[in-house]
């Protein structure tokens, strides 16, 4: 099929795996994963986690890929064309729930980038390095409208790189901004096994508790972490995957994906844990670790303030880069559905996401929010990507499209793993998430 939107494709496999893992490393890597490998066993975690990043990045991962590749358009166009396959109505509908979703994070992860830049400025002025770090996030949290500068820059800058396109805008900045996050953690991680008394984070996320692997709620968490860490939403991979080229080998690409994406998570763990444990402070996952524990960290550390900017910038850098993905998905329905122009469709997509986040600036409505979003929509429009795609499209028309560019032979497993192992464990994330309210 021909791409519907007319917005052209990436100009090269790296430029298309940069923006992919662009999309995939967010806060989840920051935050959450290191929290999350030394809660569950430390080392012992790894192993179930990097079973589910392989199956995920294998058969999720290359599904959204070939399905968006194969359509030519996001999800509302491709769940359409799958149920059609099938001599039925409603995929628009259904392709519209996990479109809301990635709305629906936009909407909360603007607000949280727009803290992180104003924390980059103010490790850059001082202001972080000599404020109570509570007080600092309670100034720009701790109110209805509290960071509006902030929130309104970040916005910007995410509709400036959308509106330079796919090639000259989303692939140009994720050529920069991926290498540079990279780079930036390892400078830190660097600095940071030479604090006195880091070792004990090194403990607590390589030392393994291999009792741990016995327990159901291991396996479930490292689930979780793996598939929402991939971002295998039913969404942001189906239209980047539209704007790839048929020459593009995509199972490559997405193990590609999934490599880099672990590789920042583990990077993240070994920057952020061991600094946290050098100061005997608590390795708490989510907004406080980066809002308050890491800047208490800062302003304890020879060099602090420098080591803070670049902490913040490199953080920065994920969050564009992944919010650059979520309204790409939201713009591109708006130009296909709605007949609008590239910049027309921008432009609203970055307007609804700064109107809405605006009312939930607050961070207990934003947190509300956020855990709305993450824990009902997004994992139902992930089990639906993945149904639509192995069920309803079917295992055979996939495995033609991702023969497309590639020379060997899918492994014998494909179809089994796809249709049975991941969709069924896609619901298996829907109904944790309900029952531990959330898990990724």
């Amino acid at each position: 099929m021909q791409q519907k939107n007319g917005n052209g494709t990436f100009s090269s496999k790296i430029g298309f795996v940069l923006a992919a893992v662009g999309s995939a490393v967010g806060m989840g890597n920051i935050w959450l994963f290191p929290y999350r490998t030394g809660q569950y066993g430390g080392a012992a975690f790894l192993i179930p986690y990097l079973l589910f990043v392989a199956l995920f990045g294998y058969v999720g991962l290359s599904g959204e890929f070939a399905l968006g590749r194969l359509t030519g358009t996001g999800p509302i166009g491709s769940y359409d064309y799958a149920v059609k396959s099938r001599g039925k109505k409603g995929g628009s509908i259904l392709g519209a729930i996990p479109l809301f979703g990635s709305l629906g994070i936009a909407i909360g992860y603007a607000i949280i980038v727009g803290w992180v830049v104003r924390s980059a400025a103010g490790a850059l002025t001082g202001t972080l390095m000599n404020t109570e770090p509570e007080t600092f996030f309670g100034q720009m949290s701790g109110a209805h409208l509290s960071s509006v500068p902030w929130h309104i820059v970040v916005v910007v800058i995410t509709a400036a790189i959308l509106i330079f396109g796919i090639s000259s805008g989303i692939e140009k900045i994720n050529k920069v901004m991926m290498p540079a996050f990279f780079i930036l953690f390892l400078v830190i991680a660097v600095r940071v096994a030479f604090l006195p008394g880091a070792f004990e984070g090194y403990k607590y996320l390589l030392v393994p508790d291999w009792s741990y692997l016995k327990s159901p709620e291991t396996w479930i968490m490292a689930m979780g972490q793996a598939f929402f860490s991939l971002s295998v939403t039913g969404s942001g991979m189906i239209i980047y995957g539209s704007y790839l080229s048929k020459k593009e080998d995509i199972v490559h690409s997405s193990v590609m994906t999934a490599v880099l994406d672990t590789c920042a998570a583990m990077l993240a763990g070994f920057a952020v844990i061991p600094a946290v444990f050098a100061f005997g402070l608590d390795p708490q996952a989510g907004p406080k670790l980066l809002f308050i524990t890491l800047p208490r960290v800062f302003q304890q550390m020879p060099a602090g303030r420098l080591f803070a900017f670049l902490f913040f910038i490199s953080v920065l850098f994920a969050g564009i880069t992944s919010l650059a993905n979520m309204l790409e998905a939201v713009s591109e329905a708006a130009q296909t559905r709605l007949g609008l122009k590239r910049k027309t469709a921008v432009l609203l997509a970055a307007l609804a996401t700064l109107i809405v986040g605006l009312f939930i600036e607050y961070e207990p409505y934003m947190g509300a929010w956020m855990d709305a979003i993450t824990i009902y929509v997004v994992p139902i429009g992930a089990v639906l990507g993945a149904i639509i795609i192995y069920w309803v499209l079917g295992v055979t028309k996939v495995k033609e499209e991702l023969m497309q560019g590639r020379d060997k032979p899918l492994s014998r497993s494909f179809g089994f793993l796809a249709k049975y192992v991941y969709v069924f464990l896609a619901a298996a994330v829907v109904i944790c998430s309900f029952i531990y309210g959330g898990i990724g």
